[in-house]
């Protein structure tokens, strides 16, 4: 990491988070814990033109050609940089036709077209990509319930991401080998971790700094003249390699796969190949419906099928566990409280709260295999196969 580099790190890792946790102080201490316009505006200067110092400087040095790991880190750094800019109302994608941070946009476009992901923070640089330095990980304050979202985050992502890859290992073996049954067993453990891991989280997590003194730094804002999302913990491929895999959700559905097209550059190219390639494979729910009629009666088939089944009911048990606690405590039960003035800008994924309600209530009866009348679910399939246990 060359000098220029590691200075901006230093100071993401230092002054950047004390100047945060003084703003989300003042915030957290008014009746409208949600306003931040008035308020601390000398604090906020002072990030804005201290975190410009260092960009210019860097833009000004140009490419050194250091690698992904250091670009991608990098990117992270201005990411964080311009987040936390959007957090203080010092962006406004309502009211800006431009980021006013132009030379950190400049710097992260460069950075993103030069290895191939979105030019803003991801989750990936919070989560499962954030060097320690002396046992400090980068975040945006010290609040001690952004430490537990992005922890319990953390353990969770690699969790699924030990599911995920499992039940890819099962792809080459086929449903019936031997070994696909410990690959079962395996990814089992695994989702147990993440469900595990949310309830840790939601017995933890303070659902009032969550929602006024995290969440707003995953906001939308301007890039450029590009308006990007803000990162999401899903943002990765395991989940959604699961998704597929069990044959909950299709690709070719039109809304399930919007919404693998609009996620791809939020991930990490690995990710990125991951997800293309899974999206390309037959179930390993469609590859047992296939073996049912001519299958059934044997035991393989029993133990087999009885565990992949466990794993959908566990995918869908963490799917309404995320709906039913995170949204509907951390969202929208706060929002509840919240002035009106400040709904338009509630939700990280740009859209209203209740079209963000209604995507999420559908992605979860996907995921959980619920019936559903108006939305294509595996309801019906998961019931034939249930059907064909204990008949052997």
């Amino acid at each position: 990491m060359n000098s220029k580099v590691s200075a901006f790190d230093g100071w993401i890792r230092s002054d950047f988070v004390t100047l945060n946790n003084e703003l989300e102080a003042l915030y957290f201490a008014q009746e409208d814990k949600a306003n931040v316009l008035g308020v601390g505006d000398e604090l906020k200067q002072q990030l804005e033109a201290e975190g410009r110092k260092h960009i210019i400087e860097l833009l000004a040095q140009g490419n050194t050609d250091e690698g992904f790991d250091q670009a991608f880190d990098l990117l992270g750094n201005v990411g964080l940089y311009m987040a936390a800019c959007r957090r203080h109302g010092l962006t406004d994608p309502d009211t800006d036709r431009t980021s006013p941070q132009e030379e950190a946009s400049a710097l992260a476009m460069h950075i993103a077209a030069s290895i191939g992901v979105v030019p803003r923070f991801a989750t990936a640089h919070l989560c499962t990509h954030n060097r320690a330095v002396a046992g400090q990980y980068k975040r945006f304050t010290d609040l001690a319930d952004e430490r537990c979202f992005v922890d319990y985050n953390s353990k969770g992502i690699l969790a699924f991401k030990r599911a995920a890859d499992a039940l890819m290992r099962v792809l080459p073996l086929g449903v019936s080998h031997p070994i696909a049954l410990d690959l079962f067993k395996a990814c089992a453990h695994a989702l147990e971790e993440v469900r595990d891991s949310n309830r840790i989280l939601f017995e933890t997590l303070d659902p009032a700094r969550f929602f006024y003194c995290v969440r707003p730094y995953y906001k939308p804002h301007h890039v450029g003249s590009q308006v990007y999302r803000g990162a999401n913990a899903g943002d990765f491929a395991g989940i959604n390699v699961i998704d597929m895999l069990l044959g909950l959700c299709q690709a070719n559905e039109p809304s399930y796969g919007r919404m693998l097209v609009e996620k791809f550059l939020y991930m990490m190219p690995e990710d990125q190949r991951i997800l293309r390639d899974c999206m390309r494979r037959q179930s390993l729910m469609d590859e047992f419906l296939a073996l049912a009629p001519a299958h059934h009666n044997s035991s393989w088939y029993q133990k087999h099928l009885s565990a992949f089944l466990r794993l959908c009911e566990l995918h869908g048990e963490i799917a309404n566990q995320h709906h039913e606690q995170l949204v509907h405590t951390y969202i929208v039960r706060p929002s509840e409280q919240m002035d009106q003035k400040h709904m338009g800008q509630l939700t990280a994924s740009g859209p209203a709260l209740q079209g963000l309600l209604k995507a999420l209530t559908d992605l979860r009866d996907r995921r959980a295999g619920n019936y559903r009348e108006d939305i294509l679910t595996r309801y019906s399939e998961l019931s034939r196969l249930r059907e064909t246990l204990g008949r052997g």
